[in-house]
């Protein structure tokens, strides 16, 4: 598991981690934003009126309606994103990474607005009737590019498992383990069950379903965040202060929280968008392709309000439950991850002032970090470190109160062997007290309001997810960037269309 782990965050420093990948993804929705004269702004409007069906017309090839196409594409992001996604960008990045989480949403609308156009506009219709589309129909049909569109349909399938659902199953089982005390792969199995039961049934049923069930659940998840926001008021202008104070010096040290560089959460606050509203990614053009309509640009447009309602409205109020609670930066006992788990040489205490710059700079990979990792042995008694000269850091936090259990629930006895930072014994579970994220951390925080609201690794699983995002939106940029006149084109034409359209049904009246 540790060289798997080790080989995916290799990957990632070249892919979603790497200093390009952010000013590429913010870029291009930079360059479409002006290029298109502010679509997120202008069409606004008229996009809702589209999604609620005013502009559609009889005999339209498709398979869903528009608002069915929206709800499908949402339903793989709303959760995701909102619940563990924004959990661990403030984890990473403190409150500056979602501030980028808002400005990579605004930039996003205009590239989903983008690669939704001109998926639509390329899509196919298949045997069975049934319609088919995606950025790599307009790399193969329009570009000419099949090798781009076998890349991109390959990194598709693998993203499928990366960010189509290890994530959506590992934040749930995390949040009924820590809310409910239900078993991981318990909840796993039902998922399973409960999906495949929605899957079989094709994109008609999968739109039938997440129609009815993502209006619900969006709902009843604003509700519950507003429940907590209220209850924890007096704390909503410190959070808002905090997210933009950081925003462009790095994030302050808070509590258990030791800070990130301005970098670090720049880096997460962007990656953390792209997974929360998956603008650029090129998945939900898959999602909007079935949609019934014969103009591509009005499915463009009811895709501009997916970042707005996935990440600047429902990501926001999760950021404000998270810091509002205070939760983020607290110590909370639980069962360490041994891809969280990291013992440095010396010892260091995160209540004093030196200490915790030293370890600010080890955990922020600076060129100023002067701590090493630990090699050596710790010995433990009755499940407890006796021996001096190390430092466990889990979850980015100092951990306290450790203790080192067998099969369970024994305590261990005996000496452990460390190197590089990492503990070598496999058989052994460890807990103690330190900062948590993702799901868990989201469900903690909605424990401190009015109500209390897979067993995979969770750090292992959203590093893949990293890879697997990237591997998707870098083909899906460079091909919609290749295709800007064509879609400043195929846009003008509509609003052509469109005026004509309403000016000839006036004179009619």
């Amino acid at each position: 598991m540790e060289a798997i782990n080790n080989f995916l965050l290799l990957l990632d420093s070249y892919l979603g981690s790497a200093a390009y990948f952010p000013y590429i993804l913010l870029g291009v929705g930079l360059f479409f934003t002006l290029y298109l004269g502010f679509p997120q702004i202008r069409f606004f409007g008229h996009a809702w009126k589209v999604v609620t069906g005013k502009f559609d017309k009889k005999g339209a090839q498709g398979d869903t309606s528009h608002f069915q196409a929206l709800s499908t594409a949402l339903s793989g992001t709303v959760g995701t994103g909102n619940i563990g996604g924004v959990a661990l960008a403030i984890f990473l990045g403190g409150p500056a990474a979602l501030f980028w989480m808002w400005i990579t949403a605004f930039l996003g609308m205009t590239t989903k607005f983008v690669e939704v156009t001109l998926s639509h506009k390329y899509r196919v219709q298949t045997e069975d009737g049934t319609m088919a589309g995606g950025p790599m129909y307009f790399m193969d049909r329009r570009l000419n590019m099949k090798w781009l569109a076998v890349i991109f349909a390959i990194a598709t399938i693998i993203s499928s498992f990366g960010t189509g659902n290890m994530p959506q199953v590992n934040n749930i089982a995390q949040s009924m383990q820590a809310s409910f005390g239900i078993e991981p792969m318990l909840t796993g199995g039902i998922l399973a069950i409960m999906l495949a039961m929605v899957i079989i049934g094709g994109i008609k049923r999968i739109a039938a379903v997440t129609s009815k069930i993502v209006p619900i659940m969006g709902v009843l998840y604003i509700i519950g965040s507003l429940s907590v926001i209220f209850f924890n008021l007096d704390q909503i202008g410190p959070s808002f202060a905090a997210i933009f104070s950081d925003a462009f010096t790095g994030s302050a040290a808070t509590g258990g929280f030791l800070g990130a560089t301005f970098a670090y959460a720049f880096n997460r606050g962007v990656n953390r968008g792209l997974f929360s509203n998956e603008a650029g990614q090129g998945s939900a053009p898959i999602a909007h392709a079935a949609a019934r309509a014969d103009e591509p640009v009005s499915e463009g447009m009811v895709s501009i309000l997916e970042p707005f309602i996935d990440t600047i409205v429902i990501c926001t109020l999760t950021g404000l439950v998270i810091l509002s609670s205070g939760v983020w930066s607290e110590k909370h006992t639980n069962e360490f991850s041994r891809t969280d788990l990291e013992i440095v040489a010396g010892h260091y205490d995160d209540t004093t002032q030196a200490d915790r710059q030293a370890l600010y700079h080890y955990l922020n990979g600076t060129s100023e970090n002067t701590i090493e990792k630990y090699t050596g042995t710790i010995e433990v008694a009755n499940g407890k470190p006796v021996s001096n000269g190390f430092t466990i850091l889990h979850a980015r936090s100092v951990a306290e109160n450790v203790r080192f259990i067998v099969a369970g629930e024994d305590p261990y006895t005996g000496v452990l062997r460390i190197d590089n930072g990492a503990l070598r014994k496999q058989d052994i579970q460890i807990f103690g007290d330190s900062l948590i994220h993702s799901a868990a951390l989201t469900a903690k925080a909605f424990g401190r309001g009015f109500f209390v609201a897979s067993f995979a690794d969770t750090t292992l699983v959203w590093t893949l997810s990293y890879v697997a995002i990237v591997l998707m939106t870098l083909p899906n940029l460079f091909g919609l960037v290749l295709l800007r006149r064509e879609m400043k084109d195929t846009v003008k034409a509509y609003w052509q269309d469109f005026e004509a359209e309403k000016n000839g049904s006036q004179s009619d009246k």
